[in-house]
């Protein structure tokens, strides 16, 4: 039978046509009212039962959490809440829910205990509008780098190096942990691995994106990556979605001004394409600040504050800027600050990086010319600067609220700095010959840059915590679902 969706409806102007709407009951009441929703839209149908001419047994199943399917006329609503109704003349349950096991009950739930059911969450009013944004801005992704001609690649999820250097990796094989082969040393025998060697997952598509760039031009991924850090915070994933460009004939301002035109058009997508979710996600930040001192309430709304990113261009300042920004701040000075800023060299903490956003500049910032010390080996080297310091062409996008969105630089593009820098960091250099092939064969300047999806999805619906932007949050002690 085939029926139609909620949002088409709840607009409609023209009444009496004969309708079917399939659905999952939100609530039942008077033994009369029906609300339903099909997900389509924030907005439930009610659909009106006589209940003096309906099987007592069949009005025992109408229960919160039940499938259901309902025929009958559109009909003008004499109820307060809604424009349209439906007035049901056949009414199938195409899913029971035991009202007493169903863990949503017509309530509100705390955002920890939906993490708990997040197989279920995804029927709530807030988790509809979370994924109708996130979707929106998926689209806008690739839309974005569409229109600018860059080409998708899908880089590997499963890969023999480190692109950060980092060593925070899943491993991947094949091996019997109880039985695992050895060489004489002792060390594991990887050579009986399935792949010869040793795998992990991916932590990051830029390595490979770079080798598609020195061909292609403009080239872009979207894909998961993932990171064995064992942060339990609010702002850390161990299986997230990055967002990578790579650009050839990019410099450093290049860079830039892709990465804050990227933000900004996602940001407006959302905005143009989820008005309905956004306004609802922005009352829900609202009613949850209430409980808040005022000083720890957000000064704009979530609405304002995303127009407030589209209005301003992002502040560009250097590390060094910024180094003498923070050391003369009153909470540095207070040593409020938890990690204190002693001087140059320094590597910024989340607690720095949202001052100077949300306190110093009050808007979006790029950082950009930081220390080498801190950063990739794959970063472009500067000149030392007046007092022989050492920085790379390197640039961080940071937003109130999130700390660091973006983080790229442009690329060492000179083969022998290259291989002196791989030196330097211990990166070993007979493992990325395949790497080191594009700066020896018509290498070029090139840049680009990374952004954490879900810290984007954070930002614009408002959210605190990023286990409740990704469907299934990977977190340590918890893969479940």
């Amino acid at each position: 039978m085939k029926h139609t969706r909620i949002k088409d409806l709840l607009n409609a102007t023209e009444y009496g046509q004969q309708i079917t709407v399939k659905g999952w009951i939100k609530t039942f009441r008077n033994n009369q009212f029906i609300a339903i929703n099909d997900g389509s839209t924030l907005g439930n149908i009610q659909a009106v039962v006589d209940f003096n001419n309906t099987d007592e047994a069949l009005l025992k199943r109408i229960t919160t959490g039940a499938a259901v399917a309902v025929t009958g006329p559109l009909v003008e609503s004499v109820g307060k809440g809604q424009r349209v109704e439906i007035k049901v003349e056949v009414l199938e349950i195409l899913g029971d829910s035991d009202p007493e096991k169903f863990p949503l009950q017509p309530k509100k739930h705390s955002l920890e205990f939906l993490r708990e059911i997040a197989h279920l969450r995804f029927r709530t009013s807030t988790f509809n509008a979370i994924f109708k944004v996130r979707n929106a801005l998926s689209f806008a992704v690739h839309q974005f780098f569409y229109e600018r001609g860059f080409v998708y690649m899908h880089t590997p999820i499963i890969t023999g190096s480190d692109a950060e250097g980092a060593g925070e990796m899943f491993k991947v094989t094949t091996l019997d942990l109880d039985d695992t082969p050895r060489n004489a040393d002792g060390s594991i025998d990887y050579r009986e691995d399935f792949f010869g060697k040793p795998t992990n997952l991916t932590v990051s598509g830029q390595l490979e994106g770079e080798l598609a760039a020195m061909a292609l031009g403009n080239i872009y991924t979207f894909g998961p990556t993932f990171r064995a850090e064992n942060s339990n915070t609010t702002r850390h994933l161990a299986e997230f979605w990055m967002i990578e460009p790579e650009m050839a004939f990019y410099e450093l301002e290049d860079n830039m001004d892709l990465a804050e035109e990227l933000l900004k058009y996602v940001i407006r997508s959302a905005l143009d394409h989820c008005p309905d979710e956004i306004e609802f996600l922005k009352n829900r930040l609202l009613e949850e600040e209430k409980n808040k001192p005022q000083n720890e309430r957000s000064e704009m709304d979530l609405i304002a504050k995303l127009n407030f990113c589209l209005d301003n261009r992002f502040e560009r300042l250097t590390y060094t800027e910024a180094i003498h920004i923070l050391q003369r701040s009153k909470p540095n000075q207070k040593k409020q600050f938890k990690y204190l800023i002693e001087g140059w060299g320094t590597d910024l903490q989340s607690e720095h990086e949202r001052y100077l956003v949300e306190k110093h500049f009050k808007k979006p910032v790029i950082l950009t010319d930081y220390p080498a010390d801190i950063k990739s080996f794959y970063m472009r080297m500067n000149e030392p600067d007046d007092e022989g310091r050492l920085t790379v062409a390197a640039m961080d996008i940071l937003f109130p609220g999130i700390g660091e969105m973006v983080g790229g630089s442009q690329r060492e593009e000179r083969y022998d700095k290259l291989i002196q820098r791989m030196k330097e960091m211990g990166v070993p250099t007979a493992e990325m010959d395949w790497f080191l092939d594009t700066r020896r064969f018509g290498t070029a300047p090139h840049s680009g840059f990374g952004v954490g999806f879900e810290r984007l999805v954070l930002f614009v619906t408002g959210m605190t915590n990023i286990r409740d932007v990704i469907p299934f949050p990977r977190t340590p002690n918890n893969a479940e679902f």
